[in-house]
């Protein structure tokens, strides 16, 4: 079980949540089951924007194959190791998907509690079975269920940020860890998927935190057909390729592909 009691608020009137037995309540009698898998749904009707939000489960398993793999290990790697140079006591992970990165995080650090979120119903499940040591929620990055000044750090891999409830919810001394795509990510593929590929952007300033450090890592590796087609899924080249292309990619049995993250520490 997680070492710590949940420490959330309501989504909707934003008091705080208390645990009884199986549920959490707000003074106002809001009030959030959790799921037989051990997470809890705190995204209420009136902040869906869809019916079903986010990464559906195809996407989700098509995910958790292609990182099952071991191909972004070395990212994973990375983040631990800047994670354990500041020591946080809690450490949300937003955006946290099936739990790739989160469960790491849980497992190699001492942290009192470890949070993950994600908006997709069907990534936090699967999230939740893997560890339940980790307090996993559904919510939207846009209405964190987490009180001001909470938390010591946020890891972010390639998912969106509002930078105003990151600085809500951080502490004084806390910091973020960013990760998104390096200038060649994905290069090769992206030559199957576009007439003339571009290499990524800069990612954009986060609000008014400061960078104090950047990284780039860089891998490339062999993929062979199987996780190609996972990649394609788990990425928006799924439905821009087109079927001629797509033929072409699949004549390959492997492909060496290179895998560039940027890393950005603010504060």
């Amino acid at each position: 079980m997680p070492r710590t009691a949940p420490n959330y608020i309501c989504p909707i009137c934003l008091t705080p949540l208390q645990k009884s037995e199986n549920s959490l309540t707000c003074d106002n009698a809001h009030n959030f089951d959790f799921a037989k898998e051990g997470y809890v749904n705190l995204l209420p009707v009136q902040l869906k924007k869809s019916l079903n939000p986010g990464d559906d489960k195809n996407m989700v398993l098509a995910r958790r194959e292609f990182l099952t793999s071991g191909h972004y290990q070395f990212l994973r790697d990375k983040i631990i190791t800047l994670l354990t140079q500041f020591s946080p006591s809690t450490i949300i992970d937003l955006g946290c998907g099936e739990g790739y990165y989160t469960n790491e995080i849980e497992t190699a650090l001492s942290a009192e509690a470890v949070y993950g979120v994600d908006i997709s119903k069907s990534a936090v499940k699967y999230a939740a079975k893997r560890n339940n040591k980790v307090h996993y929620s559904v919510a939207t990055i846009s209405h964190l269920p987490f009180g001001d000044k909470t938390t010591n750090a946020i890891v972010n891999v390639f998912a969106p940020l509002v930078a105003t409830e990151c600085r809500r919810i951080l502490a004084e001394d806390g910091k973020i860890i960013r990760v998104t795509p390096g200038p060649r990510h994905l290069w090769q593929l992206k030559q199957f998927v576009y007439e003339t590929p571009q290499l990524h952007d800069e990612p954009e300033p986060l609000g008014d935190f400061i960078l104090i450090d950047q990284i780039t890592v860089t891998e490339t590796r062999t993929v062979n057909k199987r996780d190609i087609e996972h990649l394609l899924l788990m990425t928006p080249f799924g439905w821009k390729i087109q079927p001629d292309k797509l033929q072409q990619l699949k004549q390959n049995e492997e492909l060496n592909i290179e895998f560039e993250f940027l890393i950005d520490t603010y504060q």
